[in-house]
């Protein structure tokens, strides 16, 4: 079933979501979304996962064919659990937890008269996402070769400019070069509020553009289908070209920005973005096992204030209320650096860091890179020139 590559990946996996399906009350928990069996299993497959208490999970499939294991069981429909279990000797869960922060409605009528245990099903959505904040080694592994593979695709950017762009045909240039460094593409985000391809390149006063989404920045995208990113903008001079393409090459994903100019940025906007690195380097001084991450979002806001750039931090017409986020198999996985965050660094955990300014009239500037928190500080994961780099040079 899945690859014997990963055995011990994987069953060490299994043995850290029990230990936490222990703690959240649960005898049994249901895995169905594409992300968190892969997380479970190695691999992307339609069906469901059952992890119980003890043992390797049980691996539901209905496609594809072909899927061999002791504990592949190929079904039709759910309600054929019940009969594969009793087969097994496996008594019915009374306490089971559903991804309920994933699955429909209609799914979870489903699923809650398939145990009908008369209690009430449990939220497992909280038990993943605590466990997959802990990054192993061998998800290190991933994230640092996505790191360097991302690195090398923004290592080109300047030279893929030529006048007479839109951000759009830089866009396209640089997915073009991420494609062929072996992007997967897919961009997989947490939840159903957020959506975007590959990521996004934000020019001109286009970043200063409100977006629906809960983005650092937005842009106004090409249609209203679709509404952040590039939307047509022609770089011209004066005009920041901020790149913020997901790095997802492993199916873990790094995030990394890099601005641009096209020719000569203002005074202010140059201030701006030293005022980001201020802030990274101040936060990687901070950031350690037990650090608070509202503090470091406060530090990171008490900085733009000293500098009078607070108008312009994290958007200027409509601002983020974050300054960073966790990152792993998706985008925004915990801990999110905000003000009411209650969470602490821990060894083990990824987060992206992503100090930026809207200017009006110029663009937006700053940087993000990814970190993993390590048992005495963080190490970045992204290692790349974090100047404003002029467009259209080698």
């Amino acid at each position: 079933m899945y690859n014997p590559h990963m055995d011990n990946e994987l069953k060490g996996r299994w043995m850290r979501l029990q230990q936490a399906l222990q703690r959240a009350g649960g005898d049994a928990l249901l895995v169905t979304s594409n992300v968190n069996l892969y997380y479970l299993s190695g691999r992307i497959f339609s069906g469901m996962a059952l992890l119980l208490p003890e043992g390797a999970p049980l691996f539901f499939v209905r496609r594809p064919v072909e899927l061999h294991g002791d504990t592949v069981i190929y079904i039709r429909k759910p309600e054929e659990m019940l009969t594969a279990l009793a087969e097994r000797g496996i008594a019915l869960p009374t306490h089971p937890l559903l991804e309920l922060d994933a699955i429909s409605y209609t799914e979870y009528q489903r699923y809650a008269k398939l145990f009908a245990t008369g209690t009430p099903i449990g939220n497992g959505s909280p038990v993943l996402r605590e466990v997959r904040t802990f990054k192993s080694v061998y998800e290190v592994g991933m994230l640092l070769r996505s790191g360097a593979l991302h690195t090398e695709v923004y290592q080109k950017i300047p030279a893929l400019f030529t006048p007479g762009m839109t951000d759009l045909d830089l866009s396209i240039e640089i997915e073009r070069e991420l494609r062929r460094h072996g992007s997967l593409g897919i961009f997989r985000i947490f939840g159903q509020s957020m959506e975007i391809f590959m990521g996004s390149l934000l020019a001109g006063d286009n970043a200063d553009t409100p977006s629906p989404y809960d983005f650092a920045m937005g842009g106004g995208g090409l249609n209203a289908s679709l509404p952040v990113g590039s939307n047509g903008t022609p770089l011209q001079e004066g005009m920041s070209v901020m790149v913020d393409m997901g790095g997802n090459f492993t199916g873990y994903m790094t995030d990394m920005t890099r601005v641009f100019s096209v020719g000569q940025l203002p005074d202010l906007a140059l201030k701006a973005h030293d005022t980001a690195l201020t802030i990274q380097e101040r936060v990687q001084q901070m950031a350690a096992p037990g650090a608070p991450v509202a503090d470091l979002y406060r530090v990171a806001l008490e900085i733009a204030q000293q500098a009078e750039l607070a108008p312009y931090f994290m958007g200027h017409r409509q601002q983020a209320g974050f300054v960073g986020h966790g990152i792993g198999l998706e985008i925004n996985e915990a801990p999110v650096l905000a003000p009411r965050s209650k969470e602490q660094l821990a060894a083990g955990m990824v987060f992206a860091l992503e100090p930026k300014f809207v200017l009006p009239g110029v663009g937006a500037v700053g940087v993000e890179n990814s970190f993993l928190v390590t048992d005495t500080g963080v190490e970045k994961l992204t290692l790349c020139e974090e100047k404003i780099l002029p467009l259209g040079k080698a």
